[in-house]
């Protein structure tokens, strides 16, 4: 059983989000689908190989169809299968604390 090391409490989340690297100026996006959420972090499946460390811009289409703008940082890869790709642990880096709480608030009301 692996350890668990986020912060913040995870819910599911039906979602896509849009994500594209910052670091050599590719606008290449993809789209990946969402594990779980918390207010610190994500987790997600694609089939695009990530580089561990780096740092990507995202749009997370939330439950009321808001989109928060945001950076996430990768900490965690592993490989699945062909159908899934790779999965990723990533953390929120900067990410408003209004766009935090709009994420806890959903944890809240998906609970009731």
């Amino acid at each position: 059983m692996q350890e668990e090391r986020r912060l913040d409490k995870r819910t599911e989340l039906p979602s896509r989000l849009v994500i594209k690297r910052l670091d050599d100026g590719s606008s290449k996006e993809i789209t990946i689908e969402i594990v779980d959420l918390s207010k610190s972090g994500i987790g997600f499946e694609c089939k695009e190989a990530l580089q561990i460390g780096e740092v990507y811009e995202t749009y997370l289409t939330i439950w009321t169809e808001e989109v928060i703008h945001a950076f996430l940082r990768i900490v965690r890869i592993d490989l699945k299968d062909e159908d899934h790709g790779y999965g990723y642990g990533a953390v929120f880096v900067g990410m408003p604390e209004m766009d935090s709480s709009r994420i806890g608030v959903y944890q809240i009301v998906n609970d009731k």
